[in-house]
């Protein structure tokens, strides 16, 4: 017979028995939470945690090495499996990935570091055997877990730091690095690597092209064609040759409508326009060197290409302006669709047109004109050291103090001309013509007319200071203002009338629209259908391409 204490120590110690099981359980349960995978093993994650060091993740998000990248995946989710499932048999997760990282190649990358073969047997071994090991199991997703995150963040943010490359390079890749956070809060689906690639229709495009070219590469008969291209060759096997080319490059070029054409000349014209040759319609030098070119340069270009884009904001947006420096054009997009397409003039190769993003804020009719810094120092002082007043009158351009009173030319020297500064009435003679577009920026850059409109006639339109002349500006300043900020008092009369009376009229805009001036030697045509190569008009592609071999390799 039990006595009362008796029974209330019993008590106690079944009760403290409960608590531990119940502690017991809830810990295992915390720690057998399914992870990204769908299940959850605790030999896995003892393992795997019992091996793997904890994160480093100081110096932020963007600059944390892969293998911290890896650390911190398996620490967000008490080092559960990602890749495996049940007996350490692969995943679907897993196959899909194998696919991707072998897509890779498209983009560029150095595929040899994702080790896919090996990766590809330790999948079947894994896969066909009864009794696998959690060590095979711990070095498959891993591996997995490391190249998924290695190729995330080579799509989002490239290979090359932008400003080794290019020293005008000044456009902000905007995305955030969370690709740990993407892997592990997928929630049972794969999270695809096409999340990380460039929303850039551009990059679409060039990425097809890189492609394409790469099967070229393997055409015996397209590679015959390129070698016949040589001094000496009779005219047919010249011509014969020269059509294989075209046609395997730019296999739409025969359907082009041109009743005025035969089909060879139609061909040559195609190919010189998107070779941005002269149009000769001839077997010039020019023409004989591109056709003789070998697949594995236009690769490279298109791979440069590529990179410049990943430095570049993940995605443009609806609604944005793109000008491309070294095809000296400009192009004005609204929902997938180019509303507006203009030639442009851009900065002399002894003033680049750097590249940059930034917010156009207002419209400008009848801008008076500052004279910049630059040139300042390089045009005005030398034109005034030389013939003074008369510089002065031919540039329709007077001197004004801090307190805006004027200055005589004899005031001015060498010592003192930036006391002072240098403005030019608005006017027809005005070196921003009739409309600037505001676009503020560091580097005083923006978009405007110009009294010099016959340079948009010229092939060669590298001829400004820096800044970006627009061809025709009273059309693109007409949408601007009337159909996208909807202010139905501008006409093309009005716009016309306002010009005329020579007065400064300033209209903000309520909806800021985004420029993009970039430098990218391949590029898209009008439509958005096909591939363009432009000249590198300030020889930038070398040094890039230098660099990106260089980081393929390390």
């Amino acid at each position: 017979m039990y006595s009362r204490s008796s029974r209330s120590i019993n008590f106690s110690l079944a009760f403290s028995g409960i608590i531990i099981v119940f502690l017991f359980a809830a810990c295992n349960q915390h720690r057998l939470k399914p992870g990204p995978s769908g299940f959850a093993d605790e030999s896995f994650a003892d393992r795997l945690s019992g091996l793997m060091p904890s994160p480093d993740t100081s110096g932020g998000a963007l600059k944390r090495k892969v293998v911290n990248d890896v650390r911190l995946v398996y620490a967000l989710d008490d080092y559960q499996p990602i890749w495996v499932k049940e007996n350490y048999a692969s995943n679907e997760a897993a196959a899909r990935l194998l696919e991707e990282l072998e897509d890779m190649q498209w983009d560029g990358a150095e595929i040899g570091q994702y080790r896919i073969d090996e990766l590809k047997l330790l999948k079947i071994r894994l896969d066909t055997s009864r009794r696998n090991s959690v060590d095979d199991a711990i070095a498959f997703d891993t591996m997995l877990t490391r190249n998924y995150l290695a190729a995330a963040k080579f799509l989002r943010f490239g290979t090359v730091n932008p400003r080794k490359a290019d020293s005008l390079w000044h456009h902000l890749n905007d995305t955030v690095w969370d690709g740990p956070e993407v892997l592990v809060n997928q929630e049972g689906e794969y999270p695809s690597l096409e999340k990380f690639r460039s929303e850039w229709p551009t990059y679409r495009l060039l990425r097809n092209e890189y492609m394409r070219f790469s099967m070229l590469q393997q055409d015996s008969s397209y590679l015959n064609a390129k070698f016949n291209i040589q001094p000496g060759q009779t005219d047919s096997i010249l011509r014969m040759s020269a059509d294989y080319i075209i046609l395997s490059e730019l296999p739409w070029a025969e359907s082009m409508p041109d009743d005025s054409l035969s089909d060879r000349a139609r061909m040559m014209v195609a190919y010189q326009a998107y070779r941005s040759l002269r149009p000769t319609r001839k077997f010039d030098s020019s023409t004989m060197a591109e056709l003789a070119t070998p697949p594995e340069v236009y690769m490279a270009r298109l791979n440069a290409n590529m990179e410049r884009l990943r430095w570049m904001k993940h995605s443009p947006g609806n609604t944005y302006i793109v000008v491309n420096v070294p095809l000296m054009e400009m192009y004005f997009r609204k929902d997938g669709t180019n509303v507006m397409h203009k030639r442009v003039v851009v900065g002399k190769p002894a003033r680049q047109t750097p590249s940059l993003f930034a917010n156009m804020t207002n419209v400008v009719i009848n801008p008076p004109w500052a004279v910049p810094p630059t040139i300042l120092k390089k045009d005005v002082l030398p034109g005034i050291q030389r013939s003074g007043n008369e510089y002065l009158a031919k540039k329709g351009l007077k001197i004004y103090d801090s307190d805006g009173k004027a200055v005589k030319v004899s005031a001015v020297n060498a010592r003192n001309y930036r006391r002072y500064s240098f403005r030019q009435a608005p006017g027809e003679d005005n070196s921003l013509g009739n409309v600037k577009f505001n676009m503020p920026n560091k580097w005083d850059i923006y978009m405007h007319d110009t009294p010099h409109r016959e340079d948009f006639g010229k092939r060669d339109r590298a001829q400004s200071s820096g800044c970006v002349r627009v061809h025709e500006p009273r059309e693109l300043a007409l949408y601007i203002l009337a159909e996208l900020e909807n202010k139905k008092q501008y006409t093309q009369g009005r716009l016309d009338t306002l010009i005329s009376g020579h007065k400064t009229k300033w209209e903000n805009l309520k909806n800021k629209i985004p420029v993009y001036i970039t430098y990218l030697t391949a590029f898209e045509d009008a439509g958005t259908e096909h591939v363009l190569f432009t000249r590198d008009i300030y020889e930038r592609d070398a040094k890039l391409m230098a660099l990106m071999g260089t980081a393929s390799k390390s």
